[in-house]
C-alpha cells in the first residue's frame, strides 16, 4: 500500500492502479492495466522510478497544457479541452468547481497489504460544492466508480442544478480501434467496430430504460478486438435509465473512456444540503481479450450477496405455446407435459389479469379476470406445485393501458408531459403508457396487487417485462426519469426481501433493459425475444460480455421461430440453449412422441451439466471462417470443459479449422465426447477420426497439450448445424 506518499496502487485479480494524488488536487491515474511486481528494491523507489518515466504534468498557473494527463473528474480549471467531468450551474450562472481542498487516501487493504479502494474527497469553499469519489477494484479486477455531489450552501436557496456527472478513465495511445453496439427488437447486442474517433465523442441513449440500441460497452482496443488475445479497455454504465458514453480523444490530452446517466432538463437540482449520487461505472482492462473482460464483470457480478447460487430450473414459459388464448384446462395439460420432460419451473406469460385479450387493455389492473379464469389461477398454481414445478406468473408492473380500472380512477399516475393530457394517442406506444412509480400512491398500488397475488398463489417467479420507451417523464412537473429506475429498483427489492426465495427475471421486449445496474436487482434476464438460434449464437455471445451465463434465460422455440420464421433442426435450437439458463418457449402439447423423448434427453443433459455451465469461466474461439462459432465454459481447476461449435452460414473452406480449446491444462489427459442429447447433427464431406470413439465411455483419449495446441479437427458442418463436445480430464 502505498498511501502516504504523492501515489496510492489498487491491485487485485491481476490489475493494477496507480492514480498520483497531488495535494489539494483531483487524482490523475498513471497506469491502469495488467499487474506486475518490481524485483528487488522498495515500492517507494519503483513509483519514484514511474515518476521519472512519466512526462511531468504542470499545474494550469504555471503552463497551459497542464492536463496532458487528465483527472478522475476533468474540468476546464486543469486546461482540459474536452467534455468535462461535471457540468452544474445555479440560476443562470454556471459553476465551474476548483477545488481548495482534496483529501485522497487508500482504503480496503488486503492481508498483503494492498488497497483495493480509492477514496477522494474534494471541496470548493468558494461554489460551496463538495464531491466525493470512490475507484474500487471489484472481485474478478473490474474498475468501478462511484461519484457523489452535494451542495453545501446554505446561505442561497437556490439549487444546484446537475447536468451531468461523468466517470472516466485514461486509456494508451496504442488503443486504436472502438467497438461500441447496437440493435432493435428482437435483434439486440450487435457490435460495431470502427477506427478511434476522433475528438470528444459522445453517444446517448434515450429511451428511458437500457433498450435494444444500447451503447452497452465501449470497448476500446490494441487493433481490432478478439476474444482470445489482446488488450482491451472497456467502460459500462450499471444503470437501466437513459445513459452516455464517451470517448475523449484530442491530440493534447491523454484518451479518455467514460460514461455517465443522460439527465433530462433540470432533472437533478439540489437544495441546500442534498445531493445526486451516480450509478456505477464499470471499467474492465484486459490483456488477453474480450474472455478475460467479460470474466472480470462474471466474477464481480457471482461475488455480490443477492447473485443466484442454486441450480437453475429449466423454465417453460407459456406465451410461444399459448399467447392471449388462455384456457385453464389446457394449460394444466401443458404443465402435466413439462413436468413429464423434466421442465421445474411452469410460467404462465401475459393474458391472465383483468381485461387482457389482447395488447390493448388492462396493464395496471393485476387482478385475475374472471372471465377466463373464473376459478381464478389457485388450481393452476396448486396443480403445478403439486407436479413438484414452480410457478411463475408474468407482469408489467412500469405499464398502463388507458383501457384498464386503474387509468380510468387515476389518470393522474400516467407518467407524461403535462401538455399528453388527455394523453394523445400518438404519445402512446403498443397503446400503453408509462404509471409513475415514484408517486407514492401509484407504487403502493402496483405493489400491493402484485404482493397479494403472490402470497395467495405461492408465487415462486416472477417474469418483469417492460414493453414501451419512457419517453415523456415529467413527474410533480419535473424530469423524472431517475426518479422512476429508483423506483423499480426498489419495488424489485421490496418483494424479494418480503418473499425469500422469490425471483424476479428481467424482460424489455427481450434484452431491453440488460445493464450490470438491473443484474443487481433481477435474477436473470430474458437475452432475446427471438429464440431463432442463428439470431441467438451472437445475441448470446455479446450479452455473456458482461452478464454470466446463469443469469440469461435462453430457450428452445418451435421451427419455424415466431421471429423470424426460420426452421432449424432441434439439435441446433438444443445447443443454443445450453449456453445459458435452459428451457422451452413452445407448446409441447404439440410435439410428437420422438420430440418428446429428444427434449426429455436433452432435459436431463442439461441437469447433468449446468453446475459446472453456470459457474465457470466463458470462452470462445477466435475463428478466421465468419461461418463458425465456438462457445465453451471451462472450470477452475481445467478438469471439465463443455463447447459448442456451430455454423450460421456455409463453411468457407473445405479444410475446415482446428478447435484449440482455452483453459485446457497442457499437463492433463482427457477424453473428449460428442454429447448426442441435443439431437442428431448433420455434416458434410467426411468425418474426423477423433469423433469415431464418441460412442464409447471414455470418447477420444488425448494429451491436454495436444488438445491445446494442436486442436481438434471440426467436422465440416452444415448451415445451421451444431455440435456439443464434453472435455473432461482422466
Amino acid at each position: 500500500m502505498f498511501d502516504q506518499g504523492p501515489h496510492v496502487v489498487l491491485r487485485r485479480d491481476g490489475v493494477c492502479i496507480i492514480a498520483k494524488t497531488p495535494v489539494d488536487d483531483m487524482p490523475q491515474i498513471e497506469y491502469w492495466g495488467r499487474d506486475f511486481t518490481v524485483a528487488g528494491g522498495s515500492a517507494e523507489e519503483a513509483l519514484r522510478q514511474l515518476d521519472m518515466m512519466t512526462l511531468k504534468v504542470q499545474t494550469p498557473r504555471e503552463k497551459p497544457d497542464a492536463a496532458l494527463r487528465p483527472s478522475l473528474l476533468p474540468q476546464g480549471a486543469e486546461a482540459w479541452a474536452g467534455r468535462p467531468g461535471l457540468e452544474c450551474y445555479r440560476g443562470t450562472r454556471p459553476v465551474f468547481v476548483r477545488w481548495t481542498s482534496v483529501e485522497s487516501f487508500a482504503e480496503d487493504v488486503d492481508d498483503a497489504g494492498n488497497a483495493r479502494r480509492l477514496h477522494v474527497h474534494a471541496a470548493d469553499s468558494v461554489n460551496q460544492v463538495e464531491f466525493e469519489l470512490t475507484l474500487a477494484l471489484q472481485p474478478g479486477g473490474l474498475a468501478v466508480v462511484t461519484s457523489r455531489v452535494e451542495n453545501v450552501n446554505m446561505e442561497d436557496s437556490e439549487p444546484l442544478t446537475i447536468n451531468w456527472l461523468d466517470a472516466t478513465m485514461p486509456i494508451p495511445r496504442r488503443a486504436d480501434h472502438l467497438t461500441q453496439f447496437t440493435g432493435r427488437w428482437p435483434l439486440e447486442k450487435q457490435p460495431w467496430t470502427s477506427g478511434l474517433p476522433v475528438g470528444s465523442v459522445t453517444r446517448d441513449c434515450r429511451h428511458g430504460k437500457t433498450s435494444h440500441e444500447s451503447p452497452w460497452l465501449f470497448i476500446a482496443s490494441d487493433g481490432e478486438p478478439k476474444f482470445e488475445s489482446g488488450e482491451v479497455w472497456a467502460c459500462h454504465l450499471a444503470w437501466s435509465g437513459n445513459q452516455t458514453y464517451r470517448l475523449d480523444n484530442l491530440p493534447q490530452h491523454e484518451p479518455l473512456l467514460g460514461a455517465g446517466e443522460l439527465l433530462g432538463p433540470g432533472e437533478i437540482q439540489l437544495l441546500p444540503g442534498s445531493d445526486y449520487t451516480t450509478p456505477q461505472v464499470c471499467f474492465s482492462y484486459s490483456a488477453n481479450g474480450l474472455d478475460e473482460m467479460a470474466q472480470r464483470f462474471h466474477v464481480w457480478l457471482r461475488s455480490l450477496p443477492n447473485h443466484v447460487k442454486t441450480d437453475r430450473p429449466v423454465t417453460l414459459n407459456t406465451w410461444e405455446a399459448v399467447y392471449f388464448n388462455h384456457d385453464e384446462a389446457t394449460l394444466m395439460k401443458l404443465a402435466d407435459t413439462a413436468a413429464s420432460i423434466g421442465v421445474e419451473r411452469f410460467v404462465l406469460d401475459d393474458g391472465w389479469f383483468h381485461l387482457r385479450r389482447d395488447d390493448t387493455k388492462g396493464l395496471g389492473d393485476w387482478i385475475v379476470d374472471p372471465e377466463v379464469w373464473p376459478n381464478g389461477l389457485n388450481a393452476l398454481a396448486a396443480h403445478v406445485h403439486n407436479l413438484g414445478m414452480q410457478f411463475g406468473l408474468w407482469f408489467e408492473p412500469e405499464m398502463i393501458n388507458l383501457d384498464s380500472n386503474c387509468a380510468r380512477e387515476h389518470p393522474d399516475w400516467i407518467l407524461a408531459a403535462p401538455e399528453a393530457v388527455p394523453y394523445r394517442e400518438d404519445v402512446s406506444y403498443r397503446t400503453q403508457y408509462v404509471l409513475d412509480l415514484a408517486n407514492p400512491d401509484a407504487y403502493a398500488h402496483v405493489h400491493n396487487q402484485m404482493a397479494a397475488l403472490i402470497e395467495e398463489l405461492g408465487i415462486d417467479y416472477i417474469k418483469w417485462d417492460h414493453n414501451r420507451d419512457v419517453t415523456e417523464p415529467v413527474h410533480d412537473g419535473h424530469y423524472g426519469l431517475h426518479a422512476q429506475t429508483e423506483a423499480c429498483y426498489h419495488l424489485f427489492d421490496q418483494l424479494k426481501a418480503e418473499f425469500p426465495g422469490l425471483e424476479i427475471e428481467s424482460c424489455a421486449s427481450g434484452g431491453g433493459r440488460t445493464d450490470a445496474g438491473i443484474l443487481q436487482h433481477a435474477d436473470r434476464i430474458w437475452a432475446s425475444d427471438s429464440n431463432d438460434p442463428r439470431d441467438r449464437v451472437d445475441i448470446q455471445r455479446y450479452t455473456e460480455l458482461i452478464v454470466p451465463p446463469e443469469m440469461i434465460g435462453a430457450h428452445i422455440g418451435p421451427s419455424p421461430a415466431h421471429s423470424t420464421w426460420r426452421a432449424t433442426d432441434l439439435s441446433y435450437r438444443a445447443a443454443m440453449s445450453l449456453e445459458g439458463c435452459s428451457g422451452f418457449e413452445w407448446n409441447i402439447l404439440e410435439c410428437s412422441p420422438e420430440e418428446l423423448e429428444q427434449i426429455k434427453r436433452f432435459v436431463s443433459l442439461v441437469k447433468e451439466l449446468r453446475g459446472m455451465l453456470h459457474t465457470g469461466s466463458v470462452k470462445h474461439a477466435d475463428f478466421k471462417d465468419p461461418a463458425l462459432r465456438a462457445r465453451g465454459v471451462v472450470n477452475a481447476d481445467a478438469t471439465h470443459a463443455v463447447w459448442v461449435v456451430a455454423t450460421v452460414t456455409n463453411l468457407r473452406n473445405v479444410l475446415t479449422e482446428r478447435l484449440c480449446p482455452a483453459g485446457i491444462d497442457e499437463s492433463k489427459t482427457y477424453s473428449v465426447r460428442l454429447r448426442k442429447e441435443i439431437g442428431e447433427s448433420r455434416w458434410g464431406w467426411n468425418t474426423p477420426e477423433w469423433m469415431a470413439p464418441a460412442e464409447t465411455s471414455k470418447g477420444f483419449v488425448v494429451s491436454g497439450a495436444l488438445l491445446k495446441n494442436v486442436g481438434l479437427q471440426i467436422p465440416p458442418l452444415w448451415p445451421m448445424q451444431a455440435i456439443v463436445l464434453d472435455i473432461r480430464a482422466l
